[in-house]
């Protein structure tokens, strides 16, 4: 699982919303992908969740030439600050309520 933290840089808004969508498409092809979701915070913190199926999948996405391009533009570009944490799941339990 890969936890993403950003802060972007607003005089580059349009042309990152586009290198997002391309990833986003691009990572969700990946074999081995499970889920990635971005929430914004109220002071403008950006966290990206991502979900592999495992270490390999996700090491395959980490040098992915099209994504290795799209994090240079990123630190040239895109954030004013980031900060990645990459570890397993060591633990996982799931809920979902059932009406009735």
């Amino acid at each position: 699982m890969t936890i993403f933290r950003s802060r972007l840089r607003p005089e580059h808004a349009g042309e990152y919303a586009e290198a997002a969508e391309e990833m986003d498409s691009l990572v969700r092809a990946q074999p081995g992908f499970v889920d990635a979701k971005t929430f914004t915070a109220a002071d403008g913190e950006r966290v990206t969740v991502v979900t592999f199926a495992g270490q390999e999948s996700h090491d395959a996405w980490r040098h992915h030439p099209e994504h290795r391009a799209t994090q240079r533009l990123g630190i040239e570009r895109f954030y004013s600050e980031y900060s990645i944490q990459v570890g397993p799941v060591s633990y996982r339990r799931d809920f979902t309520h059932t009406p009735g």
